[in-house]
C-alpha cells in the first residue's frame, strides 16, 4: 500500500444536497472507490479539516469547508524517465517532465509525480504548480516558490501574458501530405466534459478553446507540428489536432478510448508524442524576459530505432 504524503483537499459544496456528513458527501463524490474504504479512511484518522481537526463518521456537513484527506493506492507504479530542473530563483521554479509522470497527484499516483520529485530534490516544502500537463505529455512545468508572489504568476495564465509552445508528431491525411511547408491553421471551437468525464468534446455554444497549429516537417505520413494554445482547456490540443485530421501519434483517448485493463502494467515503449516546449514571459516580479526551452525530443522525430529517453 502506498499512501500519499501530503493531504490532497476538497472544498465542501456550497449546499447540503441531502449528504448529510461528510462521509457521505466523500462517498458520494469519489464513487469509484468502496465505501468501505472510505469508512475506514475515516475510522483510521486520514480524513480532517483543513485546520487539523479529525472528521469522523458521523461528522456534520459543513457548507464551504475544506476536507484534507490522504490518498492510497495498493501498488504505484514507477516511472523510470528522468525530470530535470532547468531553473530557480526565490519566486519560480522550471522542471521538465518525462512522459508518463502525473505533474500532481492523481488516480494510481501518489507520490510518484514531478511535483514529490521537486520537493525532494530541493527541500523545499511549498512548492505548488501553476499550471498543470497531461501525464502523458511531456515537457515544462512552471512552479511558484513563493507563497507571496504566488498570485502574480497564476495571473500570467489567467490573463494569457504567457507563451507556451508545443511540438507534435501526427498522422496526415493524403491531402495534407501533398500540401508544401509550411501550413498554418487556426482552431477556435468550444470544448466540454464528454462521457467518461476525463475525455473532451466538441460541442456547440461559445467558444472556450483557441489554437494556432503549424505544420512545419513531414516524412511519409508523418508530420511534424509546432502548436501554440491561446486558451487552457483539458486536451485542447489533442482534440484541436484532430479536427484537422491529424491524431497525434500513440494518443490512447482520441480518436478512440483504449481503455487500460485491469492488472495491465503500464506500457512505457509508446509515449504520446506530444512536447511542451517552449515557455516564454516577461517576470511580473522581476521584469525579466524569460525564455524557456527543453532540450527533451520526441521519440518519433526524426525517426529513430526507438531508443531515445522518454
Amino acid at each position: 500500500m502506498s499512501k500519499a504524503k501530503q493531504a490532497s483537499e476538497i472544498t465542501l459544496p456550497a449546499k447540503d444536497l441531502g449528504w448529510g456528513t461528510v462521509l457521505n458527501f466523500l462517498i458520494d463524490k469519489f464513487s469509484r472507490i468502496d465505501a468501505a474504504i472510505w469508512r475506514q479512511r475515516v475510522a483510521d484518522g486520514k480524513v480532517h479539516w483543513f485546520g487539523g481537526e479529525l472528521i469522523h463518521a458521523n461528522t456534520l456537513f459543513l457548507p464551504s469547508r475544506r476536507v484534507c484527506y490522504y490518498r492510497e493506492v495498493v501498488a504505484e507504479p514507477c516511472i523510470p524517465f528522468a525530470h530535470q530542473i532547468l531553473y530557480q530563483d526565490e519566486h519560480i521554479l522550471v522542471a521538465c517532465k518525462p512522459h508518463f509522470l502525473p505533474v500532481t497527484p492523481g488516480g494510481e499516483f501518489v507520490n510518484e509525480c514531478l511535483l514529490e520529485r521537486v520537493k525532494r530534490e530541493t527541500g523545499l516544502p511549498d512548492i505548488v504548480a501553476v499550471h498543470r500537463l497531461d501525464k502523458e505529455t511531456a515537457g515544462l512545468v512552471l512552479f511558484s516558490v513563493n507563497s507571496q508572489s504566488r498570485p502574480l504568476y497564476y495571473q500570467l495564465f489567467a490573463t494569457g501574458q504567457i507563451c507556451k509552445s508545443y511540438q507534435a508528431v501526427a498522422y496526415l491525411s493524403d491531402e495534407l501530405q501533398q500540401l508544401p511547408l509550411p501550413q498554418h491553421w487556426q482552431v477556435k471551437n468550444r470544448l466540454e466534459k464528454s462521457n467518461p468525464t476525463f475525455l473532451m468534446q466538441q460541442a456547440e455554444g461559445e467558444v472556450n478553446a483557441v489554437s494556432s497549429l503549424s505544420l512545419v516537417d513531414k516524412r511519409a505520413e508523418l508530420g511534424l507540428f509546432e502548436l501554440s494554445p491561446h486558451t487552457g482547456k483539458t486536451h485542447q490540443l489533442r482534440l484541436h489536432m484532430l479536427s484537422l485530421g491529424c491524431p497525434i501519434l500513440f494518443d490512447k483517448y482520441y480518436p478512440n478510448l483504449l481503455p487500460k485493463q485491469p492488472g495491465q502494467e503500464l506500457d512505457l515503449t509508446q509515449p504520446l508524442q506530444l512536447l511542451a516546449k517552449r515557455l516564454n514571459f516577461t517576470d511580473p516580479v522581476s521584469g525579466l524576459e524569460h525564455q524557456f526551452e527543453s532540450s527533451r525530443q520526441l521519440q518519433s522525430w526524426p525517426f529513430d530505432d526507438g531508443s531515445k529517453e522518454n
